[in-house]
C-alpha cells in the first residue's frame, strides 16, 4: 500500500525499547491555585496545628507558628491543583475492539512494547479503495492486517487506531487502547507517539469526509489529553534511526499531530488530508476545553 510516488510505511524494528531519556517540550499550561485562608500577619494553621500551638508554652509556640506561616500556607496554596492531564482530559471515543475485525485471523505475535506517555499523533492513510461501504471495514481490516503481518513480515498492523470514512474508531495494533502502545507507523518516530490511520487514500482533490477528521480528533484529544498534551502545540521528538527524515538521536521538534510525511520521507497521508491536519487539531483542542 504505497502513495503513488511516495514510500511504504516501514515498521521500526531498530527503535530502542527503553526511551525514557527522550525530552518533550509543550506549550504552556495554566494552573489554577487556591489560596490559604489566612489570618493578619501569618497564614491560618490548620484545625489540628492550632490545637498544638494551644497546647504549647512560650518559645515553642512562637517557633510552631513561625514554621506555619513559611510551611503550611505553601502546602495549602498548592493542594488540590489539577495536573494538565486532568483540566484537559478528554472523553474516550467509542472504539471497536480488535477481536471484532479481527477474529479468528490473527496470527502468534511477541508480547506488545510500551511506551512511558504518549506525547504525539501521526496521522496516515492506508492508501486502500475509497469507495467502500462502513459494513464491509472488517473484512478490509482484515486484508491490511493481512498484508503487513504477510507479505511484509510485520508483528502486527502497525497503526494503533484506525478510522473510517463513517467516523467508527477501530482498534488497530494490539496491547490496549488505553494504553501507549509503542506501534509501527512512522519509522523513528514511534515512541511516545499513536498511529491513526484514515481508511483509503486522500490525495490531492480527494474529498475528506468530515465524520473522518472528527473521528481522528476525537483519538488525538484522548490520547494526549493523558499527558496535558495541546493538540496545536509542538513536541520534541527524539529519531531513533536515521531512516527519518532526522539522523539517528537528533532531537526533531514536530506537531503534536503530525502527518506521517512530517516525520518520514512518504506520500502519505496524503495532500488532501494533510491540508485538514490544522481543523483537526482546533478539534481535539476545543474537545479537551482549550479555548483561543
Amino acid at each position: 500500500m504505497v502513495p503513488p510516488g511516495g514510500t511504504a510505511h516501514i515498521a521500526d524494528r531498530a527503535d530502542p525499547s527503553d526511551s525514557g531519556t527522550m525530552p518533550v517540550l509543550r506549550g504552556p499550561r495554566g494552573v489554577r491555585k487556591r489560596r490559604a485562608a489566612r489570618i493578619p500577619g501569618a497564614a491560618r494553621p490548620p484545625a489540628a496545628v492550632r490545637a498544638l500551638l494551644g497546647a504549647l508554652p512560650g518559645l515553642a509556640a512562637v517557633a510552631a507558628l513561625f514554621l506555619c506561616a513559611h510551611g503550611v500556607e505553601q502546602a495549602a496554596a498548592t493542594e488540590d491543583q489539577p495536573s494538565s492531564a486532568e483540566r484537559y482530559a478528554a472523553p474516550r471515543p467509542d472504539i471497536v475492539p480488535r477481536s471484532v475485525w479481527l477474529g479468528d485471523a490473527a496470527r502468534a505475535q511477541p508480547a506488545p512494547r510500551y511506551d512511558d506517555k504518549v506525547v504525539a499523533v501521526f496521522v496516515h492513510h492506508t492508501d486502500t479503495p475509497n469507495g467502500y461501504d462502513c459494513a464491509d471495514v472488517p473484512a478490509i481490516l482484515r486484508g491490511v492486517y493481512q498484508g503487513q503481518t504477510g507479505a511484509r513480515d510485520w508483528d502486527d498492523i502497525g497503526y494503533n487506531f484506525v478510522v473510517d470514512r463513517c467516523g467508527t474508531v477501530y482498534e488497530g495494533r494490539a496491547g490496549g487502547t488505553d494504553r501507549p502502545v509503542t506501534g509501527a507507523h512512522t519509522q523513528g518516530f514511534n515512541h511516545r507517539s499513536t498511529g491513526i490511520a484514515a481508511l483509503g487514500t486522500y490525495t490531492a482533490g480527494v474529498p475528506v469526509p468530515e465524520e473522518l477528521t472528527d473521528a481522528i480528533a476525537a483519538v488525538a484529544a484522548w490520547k494526549l489529553g493523558g499527558t496535558g498534551t495541546d493538540p496545536r502545540a509542538e513536541v520534541a521528538l527524539v529519531s531513533s534511526n536515521g531512516l527519518s527524515r532526522f539522523a539517528a538521536g537528533a532531537t526533531a521538534t514536530l506537531p503534536a499531530v503530525a502527518g506521517h510525511d512530517d516525520g518520514y520521507a512518504t506520500d502519505c497521508p496524503g495532500a488532501a488530508l494533510a491540508a485538514r491536519l490544522g481543523d483537526v487539531r482546533e478539534a481535539a483542542a476545543l474537545l479537551q476545553g482549550r479555548s483561543g
